[in-house]
């Protein structure tokens, strides 16, 4: 009888569905709405990943070189140095005969022109240093003469026009240098605005520094130039090589496999500050090179090794120390750094070139050239590099956007440039040119699970209690009017809850430290206090009292003690931390605090979280099947014993599930750690110390990146990485949530 009512019922459903087309049509819109709103979800969510994918990818492509032009050099031409204007449209040349060729690179710059040096005829080069655009030549006579190509740009009916020339720095007459009159025959040469250097070495073997410093004439405004030239003692018996630091700091002067340092802006001119054997072993020495902003120097073996040195902090104060080396096959023949970055190219003696990024350490580029080079340069914008050949100048494209990024710059150690040791470090930007991008997401990934840890430990347990006793223990009546209210917390916005936690909560808390510490574990002692004394109660004294209400009056005891911590906090603090707990915590446990930390962000971000996890919680406890727990008090379990071992575990996976919503909620959070921490990136689990998150991260430096740069496609990957960790999560939450609710739906 009951499977045929069965049956008649499932008829009488089907016969009402056939005769209401209205109704079937809306059964039918609906299932076709909830599909394709979930399809369209997991479209959004598939053209999010693939959007981060796009903008990300170019930073790992590596790089490429294409010929662009070849220029045929005259019968007996010796090319000292080359170079280009920065839209690479023409390029140019100096022989060592005193001559500046410019030669275009493409069908509408100028024609090829050539403009003699202002030398006399008792002058001749004798020696070439290059700075940036600057051309330095060391005479015949012991005189320096300085020029820069420039190019002047203007705009006609008939569109753009560039016009080559040549500027010099120093003036058109060549300055002497007190060589007594001996060439110059090695040089090395800086320059700023307000300061010039040169080193020469002078026939005669003796090591000059001529410094010229910028002053403003009085009477007439101009810029003069009054130089001072020093000798240094104590070099070396053969010099192979000079090279000045772009501050014009450090003179490094190369003999043989030896590199001796002079501190010259020091005025340490009797003897080197430090003498490096800087060779690999059974190799010798073949070049070295300043790398860009001169804190790093490159050194080439004929070995193929090429080790990279630079200053660090010893015993001895700063010592060149060697970082790391790179390989090519053969002999290194020549090194050249990029004007602007760590990027630096390597000549071998078979021919090939080889590019290297000494930061990320990537072996960029291995290709063999058409001609077999024996100089290069890179051009002004590093998108271009020229080579000198024996018959001509080859004119070479390169694509090498993103050097820095490599896996292991992201998430490994990097030893930068002055740093003591290989460390993680997020510092994107500088003030200077010169500057050794660190981009490890590591400590801003640190920073996001550290947020996201204390957010937890703060939410986690007040808002699981405050479930359980909400849907298990509170009256009814009670229940509706204080789980709305929980549930509206969450409408709070985040802003306002990052700008009190930074501006009025952590000035508190710094104030009055001892009473955070104090409240900790004053509350909880008050609570079971209370409990015990109510438990003593007598028995017609506790049947007064609602039992169901009487935690209520935890309310006024929690204030009064809260309030007793916070009168008591000041005399704490004048008794036991010298009347200074912020310095008491730094000095005497040699714990670093900053006012805005992770126990503020702890406290407001765990704020937001906790009505997200009371409430999912709250329902999942609810809605445990009210039969359950009457089967467990008929057979004599109390109530705790009941909701311990067979509410809880039966709503454990919606329990679970509410914690994984809150950590994603934390993962995820910008504005409160936005405002509530310093910042800063740094890994350590110091709850007085700040932190920088990823989402925090992005939200301050975005702004600010250039489109399309490597720090803008490295904030894209951090926010990839943010999208995985909340994927991951939820991931995880939804299959243990499954294995819970396999294990304990039964019960």
């Amino acid at each position: 009888m009951s499977q045929s009512a069965d049956t008649l019922t499932s008829r009488q459903r089907s016969d009402l569905g056939a005769s209401d087309p209205l109704r079937a049509f809306k059964d039918k819109l609906a299932q076709y709405s909830i599909t394709m709103g979930g399809l369209m979800v997991l479209m959004t969510l598939l053209m999010i990943f693939g959007y981060l994918l796009y903008v990300v990818e170019p930073v790992f492509r590596n790089a490429s070189i294409e010929i662009q032009q070849q220029q045929k050099l005259e019968a007996n031409t010796n090319v000292v140095a080359t170079g280009s204007d920065e839209l690479n449209e023409i390029a140019y040349y100096y022989t060592d005969k005193g001559q500046l060729h410019f030669y275009p690179l493409v069908e509408t710059s100028p024609a090829k022109s050539v403009v003699e040096l202002p030398l006399v005829d008792t002058q001749s080069i004798a020696s070439i240093a290059s700075a940036n655009s600057d051309v330095a030549f060391g005479l015949s006579d012991g005189s320096l003469l300085v020029s820069q190509p420039s190019f002047m740009m203007s705009f006609t009916d008939k569109g753009r026009e560039i016009a080559p020339q040549v500027r010099y720095p120093l003036g058109e007459e060549s300055l002497m240098i007190d060589a007594q009159g001996q060439p110059l025959t090695q040089l090395a040469f800086q320059r700023d605005e307000e300061q010039v250097s040169a080193v020469a070495l002078t026939q005669d073997h003796r090591l000059l520094l001529a410094t010229l410093v910028a002053e403003e004439n009085f009477m007439t405004e101009e810029i003069e130039w009054v130089s001072e030239t020093n000798q240094l003692h104590g070099i070396p018996t053969s010099i192979s090589k000079l090279q000045i630091t772009p501050d014009q700091r450090l003179l490094f002067v190369l003999s043989s496999n030896q590199l001796y340092i002079y501190d010259i802006v020091a005025g340490a001119f009797d003897a080197p500050r430090q003498v490096v054997e800087i060779n690999e072993p059974g190799a010798k020495v073949t070049d070295i090179s300043l790398m860009s902003g001169g804190s790093s120097i490159l050194v080439g073996n004929s070995n193929g090794f090429i080790s990279q040195w630079f200053e660090t902090k010893s015993d001895r104060g700063r010592r060149l120390t060697k970082i790391r080396n790179f390989t090519v096959e053969g002999s290194v023949e020549k090194i050249q750094s990029e004007p602007f970055r760590k990027t630096f190219a390597v000549l071998n003696d078979k021919g090939d070139l080889r590019l290297f990024h000494s930061t990320s350490e990537a072996d960029l580029l291995d290709e063999p050239l058409v001609n077999k080079a024996t100089a290069l340069q890179f051009s002004p914008r590093n998108n271009a590099l020229i080579f000198t050949t024996k018959d001509s100048i080859d004119f070479y494209n390169l694509e090498n956007e993103h050097p820095e990024v490599t896996w292991s710059a992201l998430w490994q150690e990097v030893w930068y440039e002055g740093y003591p040791e290989p460390d993680y470090v997020w510092q994107s930007t500088s003030a200077s040119d010169d500057f050794e991008p660190k981009l490890s997401l590591v400590p801003i990934s640190f920073g996001t699970i550290k947020a996201a840890l204390y957010a937890m430990l703060f939410a986690v347990p007040i808002a699981i209690a405050g479930a359980i006793y909400t849907a298990y223990f509170m009256p009814p009546n009670l229940r509706k009017i204080v789980k709305p209210t929980v549930e509206t917390m969450e409408a709070l916005p985040t802003v306002i809850l990052g700008f009190l936690a930074g501006l009025w909560l952590a000035p508190i808390v710094e104030e009055y430290l001892p009473f955070v510490f104090m409240i900790i574990f004053v509350i909880p002692a008050t609570i079971v206090l209370f409990a015990f004394i109510h438990h003593k109660l007598p028995k017609k004294w506790r049947n007064i009292l609602n039992e169901e209400y009487s935690t209520l009056m935890l309310i006024p005891i929690i204030l009064l003690a809260s309030m007793a911590c916070y009168g008591l906090s000041p005399m704490i603090e004048e008794a036991l931390m010298g009347g200074d707990a912020r310095m008491f915590i730094s000095n005497e446990l040699g714990i670093d605090f900053d006012q805005r930390n992770a126990l503020i962000v702890g406290i407001a971000m765990g704020f937001a979280v906790i009505p997200t996890i009371f409430s999912i919680t709250e329902d999942a406890i609810f809605s445990v099947p009210q039969h359950l727990s009457n089967g467990s008090l008929a057979l004599g379990a109390t109530r705790w014993q009941t909701l311990v071992g067979v509410v809880l575990l039966t709503a454990s996976p919606g329990i679970f599930s509410a914690v994984m919503m809150g950590l994603g909620r934390a993962v995820g959070e910008t504005m409160i750690v936005l405002m509530a921490t310093g910042n800063t990136p740094i890994m350590d689990w110091n709850i007085f110390e700040g932190m920088r998150t990823l989402s925090a991260n992005i939200a301050v430096e975005m702004p600010e990146s250039e489109v399309g740069s490597t720090h803008y496609r490295v904030l894209f990957l951090a926010a990839f990485v943010l999208f995985i960790f909340t994927f991951f999560f939820n991931t995880v939450a939804e299959v243990v949530r499954q294995r819970l609710r396999d294990r304990y739906g039964s019960l």
